[in-house]
């Protein structure tokens, strides 16, 4: 068996890792990257391995640095299978199909502004919604701890990460003609205890090599119970100076987490009365995916279902139009605006911000990881001034961040996780982290276990025996 690192490596988007057995090749993941606009569009539209070499996908979660280049590999000839639980199958299908209505729209809108300007070159959507249908077909659900064969030699179980709704970890066997069985853990992205909604995450089993993230490798999360506090206050202090709070947040997971606490907060009167937006027809999809899926939902959540909606409070109003989009920012006063994507690089939460960051009234509210390159990472960095459709803005809005939100484990979380099982592994692969997370968590297994880490470069290849 051959494992080679294609993507999310020593980076964390664009989760492409390719495992060779039997003269046939799989992927785990196929995620879209995300970083230095010229590099994405390379990386994304030129796949390392071609769809129609590859026998089979292991899909880990819906997160899109994780399943959304899987249309272009349906473009580049794909004609096997996508294995995913039935909450990412779900999760995909509304994740897939916005995903390349943003590529055409965002094409379409770059193209407009190009009209007018000599010898520029068209614009083409990375891939479109046809593609995006024809690999939502060839999706096949698979429930958590049932075992399933890949090809004679490899079978594989999903566990709950404890990440998203339907994350799983991938614990992989092979067996070659001798009867020799190698046991790979791929953890894609390891959740944590105690977050709000998903059950916590599963232990790892015994293992020979194992695929760990590393995205908070060099961090230490601060309690989860004070983010109602802290965002509470953050609320509280932008409604006082009559601005709003314009959200970033993942349409999948994100939003569903901040719908759900500022629920809480509105019915203990913690934060005014004001009205609060979902303004992304994805995160209203998801939303009606998760109320879809209580059988993934920890005690709090479930309790919360008994009593009424967990994701539907009188304030809140859930946006698909596009002219509502476009009538939120003529309105007056204060506000709370979520939107996609994530790390503010397409979509809706672009006009937002666009319209909003130079009002030093507003909040910029930053509730998860920023990957080099983007938007949103320049907006952590609280960079004076920001590329937005390519037009230069002052940043002038406060830029608040509250990290506790984070769906990855942290550094001791992670030493945890692999904890019971941790003298069997023969290689730890550290993937999904910047250089300067991975670097320090390697050093910790080493010194804490004994393991041999390495933090492999894109192209990487290594034989597992």
């Amino acid at each position: 068996m051959k494992l080679t690192f294609w993507g999310a490596a020593k980076t964390v988007t664009g989760s492409m890792h390719e495992v060779a057995a039997g003269g046939q090749r799989f992927l785990l993941d196929c995620g879209l990257y995300q970083g230095r606009r010229e590099e994405a569009v390379d990386r994304n539209r030129n796949l390392a391995v071609p769809g129609r070499l590859v026998s089979s996908v292991v899909l880990s979660h819906a997160h899109i640095d994780h399943s959304g280049n899987l249309p272009s590999l349906a473009k580049s000839g794909y004609g096997g299978i996508v294995h995913a639980t039935p909450a990412t199958k779900d999760l995909c299908d509304a994740m897939l199909k916005d995903s390349a209505f943003l590529q055409e729209k965002d094409a379409e809108f770059v193209n407009k502004r190009l009209d007018h300007r000599k010898n520029r070159q068209r614009v083409l959507p990375l891939y479109t919604i046809a593609d995006a249908e024809r690999i939502l077909g060839a999706f096949r659900q698979i429930p958590y701890d049932a075992e399933t064969q890949l090809s004679d030699e490899l079978s594989f179980r999903y566990h709950d990460a404890g990440h998203l709704l339907g994350s799983a970890f991938v614990s992989l066997e092979h067996r070659n003609g001798n009867g020799k069985c190698t046991r790979l853990i791929f953890s894609g992205d390891v959740g944590r205890k105690n977050l709000p909604i998903i059950r916590d995450p599963e232990m790892p089993g015994e293992a020979d090599y194992l695929i760990l993230e590393s995205t908070y490798g060099n961090r230490i999360h601060q309690r989860t119970e004070d983010v109602k506090v802290k965002l509470a206050g953050i609320i509280n202090r932008t409604a006082q100076r009559g601005g709003r709070v314009i959200v970033p947040a993942f349409a999948v997971g994100r939003t569903q987490t901040l719908v759900f606490m500022l629920h809480d907060l509105a019915l203990r009167r913690e934060i005014p009365s004001i009205p609060i937006y979902v303004d992304s027809p994805l995160a209203v999809n998801a939303t009606e995916i998760y109320r879809k899926h209580p059988e993934c939902f920890d005690e709090e959540a479930s309790l919360f279902l008994r009593d009424g909606d967990p994701f539907g409070f009188g304030r809140l109003k859930y946006i698909r139009d596009v002219n509502e989009s476009k009538a939120l920012n003529s309105m007056h006063g204060p506000m709370v605006i979520i939107s996609a994507s994530g790390m503010a690089e397409a979509g809706r939460i672009l006009h937002h911000l666009r319209n909003n960051i130079g009002d030093p009234r507003n909040t910029i509210l930053v509730v998860g990881f920023m990957a080099e390159h983007t938007l949103g990472r320049k907006l952590v960095e609280r960079r004076a001034e920001v590329p937005i459709f390519g037009e230069p803005l002052r940043l002038r809005a406060e830029v608040a961040i509250i990290n506790e939100l984070s769906g990855h484990a942290d550094q001791e979380e992670l030493i945890a996780w692999i904890k019971p099982h941790a003298k069997a592994l023969k290689r730890v692969f550290l993937v999904h982290g910047e250089v300067e997370q991975s670097q320090p968590l390697a050093a910790l297994i080493r010194e804490t276990y004994g393991i041999d880490v390495v933090i492999p470069d894109r192209g990487d290849s290594f034989s597992l025996d």
